[in-house]
């Protein structure tokens, strides 16, 4: 089966049908998956009643990709999903915001340990939505479960 490019892999992203409606865009995505930085212009479609970024789209422009990037990473004798998530808003955001994702090598051997020791575990990651200045807009904590596809508990 031939590979997707990772310009292919970031349209195939885009395309998805809620960040066309939030206005979200991935720009950068490593080919080893643990890097990934996404970008949402403030539009008239993801803009609140008091004209900045609808809480919903800061959301929803970091909600899959921890969950898409540790798929990848950890490969097919895991099972991966979001058990929980907040977001904290702290300031209104203008113009146009950025997230951008990174799972370290720490992070993955982390969890390959934990998960060969206990079978499954949760894990937790951050991200914060930035403006243009580079002040946080908002701050996401993710809860990432994962579990070896043979463990039986």
């Amino acid at each position: 089966m031939k590979l997707l490019s990772q310009r292919r892999r970031i349209k195939l992203i885009n395309y998805y049908p809620p960040f066309i409606g939030a206005g979200v865009k991935v720009t950068h995505l490593s080919k080893d998956f643990k890097e990934l930085d996404v970008a949402m212009k403030l539009t008239w479609y993801n803009r609140n009643l008091v004209g900045v970024h609808f809480g919903g789209s800061l959301f929803s422009m970091c909600d899959p990709f921890y969950m898409l990037m540790l798929m990848q990473v950890l490969g097919r004798d895991y099972i991966v999903w979001d058990k929980a998530a907040s977001i904290r808003f702290r300031k209104p955001g203008k113009g146009t915001v950025k997230a951008a994702f990174r799972i370290t090598d720490e992070k993955v051997n982390e969890i390959r340990t934990h998960v060969a020791e206990h079978g499954k575990g949760d894990f937790i990651f951050h991200v914060d939505v930035t403006d243009s200045g580079g002040d946080v807009v908002a701050a996401l904590e993710k809860t990432i479960y994962v579990r070896r596809k043979d463990f039986k508990g």
